[in-house]
């Protein structure tokens, strides 16, 4: 007998029954003499899709929906390629700094590693449980409830991927065009221009296919572990010639900083350098196999970008001390002109290629949890259209995009950003948190995958903890980002449950329909039977 399903509280089609619904509000509202004139701009809100057109051509296989394209080898690196940005070759330092040592360095190092990979199973078993794209945003509506799900949707959408695109972009710029700014800054505007051109260029690959992104994504995953490779390499190199001073029995762990208060901050730092490992879960519907792939991505990668993350910075403590590791603004490159000499251009450029595929990786998630939201009615429904030759979600790449270069007219983004330390802790603890919670409520649910209890239950705790201490070491900043979650609430209630006058749900219709025609996209197809129960 098989088992049961986990039933959604959403639907694949509330695209389009937002829209016959708006369609049946204005009908009811308009006088019977202008009806002929309605009817006609009504009935054009919605255009056939070729499937429906021609239901004998194959009608299946043209079903419009997003494709599942998506294999293990893509799976592996849209992980590795967006956990592994710009920081670990730039700014390592947050951990040394509350260390003190190399040797304690280390450890905080692996102990971020085990503890990110217990959140990645978590979320192996939340994927294959729940096997709807959307990663958090649908975890959390299936478990919280629509406002919880609506104010979660309402902050990754203003602030957090909007602006973490962009900043990774701005580095990814900078790197690229510091090799003409030698000795001095690199010009803003020029900076800011290189960009938003990093934006527009992986949005037009996005929408173009599937394959050409995670085969971009691909691509540029393989440059950084080559970059960080080579970084590896010369460390071994290092430790071969018995130089190294600061890996020593007797020096690895001096200066230690065993305060609870330090240790509690380095693993802060370094389990932020992890983040990136949910964003998978956010592809599942578009994953070939997810129940074998999704697991297996996650067990492959994680431990790969453990060990990377650890050699490396046992590769730069061969060479450069914790406290110049502390003060260098690019550690990376600081390594690279001790090393490579007139070669040690390579390290700038490849910490570019690393940001690079880091965008990617964001904007194909981002789009796909704006496409989520639409979908289940709590976006404009614009941004639930699907391509009808392309099936890429094109409107909601697009509008991703937009709001990704928005901020480029900001003047102090970082401020922005840590504005939401603590959000992402408190997003990921609710949903393994849920995790456990339909453990105990629903134990009938077919899960292909499932950790042991003591895993989520501890990882909640760690999240709990990493939100304490968000609030303890910047209390202000995290008070004011609480504020703005909460300016969501307003929000949910005038965008999502509100019954909208006429005249706006014309305008909704209006927007719809210029964005089918203009984007030749269509609301996602829905089943053509349900389940037998």
């Amino acid at each position: 007998m098989a088992e049961p399903e986990l039933k959604s509280r959403g639907s694949r089609e509330s695209v389009t029954k937002a829209l016959s619904q708006e369609k049946m509000e204005a009908a009811e509202a308009v006088p019977d003499e202008d009806a002929p004139l309605d009817e006609k701009s009504l009935s054009t809100t919605i255009l056939p899709s070729p499937a429906a057109a021609a239901p004998t051509e194959g009608s299946k296989g043209n079903k419009i929906e997003l494709k599942r394209s998506i294999t293990l080898l893509n799976g592996i690196g849209m992980i590795i390629g967006t956990i592994i940005g710009s920081g670990i070759f730039i700014t390592p330092t947050g951990v040394v700094k509350e260390t003190g040592s190399a040797g304690l360095s280390l450890i905080v190092w692996a102990a971020c590693g085990v503890i990110s990979t217990m959140g990645a199973l978590c979320y192996a078993e939340l994927g294959t449980t729940i096997t709807k794209s959307g990663g958090d945003y649908t975890y959390i509506l299936e478990v919280y409830g629509e406002l919880a799900a609506f104010l979660k949707l309402w902050v990754e959408m203003l602030i957090i991927r909007p602006s973490s695109q962009y900043v990774v972009s701005l580095v990814f710029a900078t790197y690229l065009l510091k090799p003409l700014y030698p000795h001095c800054p690199v010009p803003d505007s020029a900076a800011k221009l290189i960009a938003c051109l990093c934006l527009t260029s992986l949005t037009f690959v996005n929408c173009i296919s599937v394959k050409a992104a995670t085969k971009v994504q691909d691509m540029f995953t393989a440059s950084k572990l080559l970059a960080l490779a080579i970084i590896i390499l010369f460390g071994f190199i290092q430790i071969g010639t018995g130089d190294v001073p600061y890996l020593t029995p007797e020096l690895a762990f001096e200066g230690s900083k065993m305060g609870v208060d330090n240790i509690v901050l380095a693993l802060y730092s370094g389990l932020f350098a992890f983040g990136g490992w949910n964003y998978l879960n956010y592809v599942t519907e578009e994953m070939i196999n997810p129940e074998r792939n999704l697991p297996l991505s996650i067990m492959i990668s994680m431990p790969i970008v453990t060990v990377v993350y650890v050699l490396t910075n046992l590769a730069y403590f061969t060479t450069i001390s914790p406290q110049v590791m502390v003060d260098s603004e690019a550690v990376a490159v600081t390594f690279g002109e001790y090393h490579l000499g007139v070669m040690s251009w390579l390290i700038p450029v490849f910490v570019g290629l690393s940001c690079f595929g880091a965008v990617n990786g964001s904007l194909f998630t981002s789009a796909r949890l704006f496409y989520a939201g639409a979908r289940e009615g709590q976006l404009p429904a614009a941004l639930g259209l699907v391509h009808t030759d392309l099936f890429t979600p094109v409107p909601s790449l697009i509008f991703t995009c937009l709001l990704s270069m928005m901020y480029a007219i900001s003047k102090d983004i970082f401020s922005v950003i840590n504005l939401f330390s603590f959000f992402t802790w408190l997003c990921v603890g609710m949903a393994i948190a849920g995790l456990v919670w339909l453990r105990w409520t629903k134990p009938e649910l077919r899960r292909p995958v499932k950790v042991f209890i003591f895993i989520p239950v501890v990882f909640v705790l760690g999240c709990v903890f990493m939100i304490v201490v968000s609030f303890w070491a910047a209390p202000f900043e995290c008070l004011v980002g609480s504020g703005i979650i909460l300016t969501g609430i307003p929000a949910y209630l005038l965008g999502y449950k509100w019954k909208k006058p006429r005249v706006i749900n014309k305008m909704l219709e209006i927007f719809t329909m210029f964005c089918q025609k203009i984007f030749l996209s269509v609301p996602e197809e829905k089943e053509q039977h349900e389940a037998s129960d």
